[in-house]
């Protein structure tokens, strides 16, 4: 078995402005403005464009709009089926995405295929439903992920429908109710994720660090979390139980600042690693599939904190 490399520990969170909680004043301002400009439904996230490869003015400054807003935008093209990888890379690109994280699962280029991989031990590459997640929650603190891109190619025949939620919503509902649980979830380490000894591909070592956290490069908030039962370890502490479980129910059916949508091929979803989940499908045709991006950037034009 190959030796664990030694890896950076997790730096110390430094909030800042609306993230610091003894700031309130600057809290409520970008709380305010957040919650005016915030969409009221998927559609609102949507821009119809013409080749995403090479989007015109107007689409490139329609979908950062919509990111600026939630963090999130969905282009509609007229790609279809086709199964190119050039296109997803190209449009991560013209956002300043090009630091890919090349995963095992990935192509030469880092972008992923998300489809049906039979035999395989990993539940994104199965038509099993996934839980709430962040992309990456296991990386290294100094390999996470800030942005994300996932574009359509074939759709599933039934199911595979994914739940979105802005990450700075989940923190706002948090944060009024009980800013004690927030800071619970900023310790570096309130969330574990065991080491993976097993498959030399993805060897690691335990990693602990926080929920949310601020980027001392871009003063942003960024998440790190999953709700998957088995292979996490939370801190033993009673504070941190309860604010798991707050967080959790931001999560359940019918929450607000929720959305549910199912991307049809053409489509891709460009967004700053907001939460999401994916519900189990099934083909009767050609197999789902999808390209993914992780990326170490976050989406240029979106680094204000407000």
């Amino acid at each position: 078995m190959s030796e664990l490399v030694r890896e950076p520990a997790w730096p110390a969170s430094v909030p800042q402005g609306p993230f610091d909680l003894a700031d309130e004043a600057a809290y409520q301002r970008w709380r305010d403005a957040k919650l005016a400009a915030y969409p009221t439904s998927f559609d609102e996230l949507l821009v119809e464009v013409g080749d995403p490869r090479r989007l015109t003015p107007t689409e490139h400054a329609e979908l950062l709009r919509c990111c600026r807003r939630a963090n999130m935008a969905v282009y509609a093209g007229p790609t279809g089926d086709d199964p190119d990888t050039d296109i997803p890379r190209r449009v991560g690109a013209q956002f300043g995405l090009t630091n890919l994280d090349h995963n095992p699962g990935a192509d030469d280029d880092g972008i992923t295929a998300i489809t049906v991989v039979e035999g395989s031990g990993y539940i994104p590459y199965s038509s099993r439903p996934i839980r709430w997640h962040t992309d990456g929650y296991y990386n290294r603190p100094d390999r996470q992920i800030r942005a994300m891109l996932l574009h359509c190619v074939v759709v599933a025949t039934d199911g595979g429908e994914s739940g979105l939620l802005d990450h700075e919503m989940a923190y706002i509902q948090m944060r009024d109710a009980h800013p004690e649980y927030v800071a619970a979830l900023m310790a570096t380490d309130v969330m574990t994720i065991p080491g993976n000894l097993d498959d030399p591909r993805v060897l690691r070592p335990d990693r602990s660090g926080p929920v949310f956290w601020v980027d001392p490069e871009s003063a942003t908030l960024q998440m790190r979390y999953t709700a998957r039962k088995r292979n996490i370890v939370w801190r033993d502490d009673p504070l941190v139980r309860s604010a798991v479980a707050f967080l959790e129910g931001l999560m359940a059916p019918g929450c607000p600042h929720l959305f549910r949508a199912t991307l049809a091929p053409g489509q891709g979803l460009i967004c700053n690693n907001v939460l999401h989940d994916r519900t189990g499908f099934h083909d009767n045709g050609p197999t789902r599939l999808l390209y993914r991006g992780r990326y170490y950037d976050r989406i240029a034009g979106t680094a204000s904190a407000g």
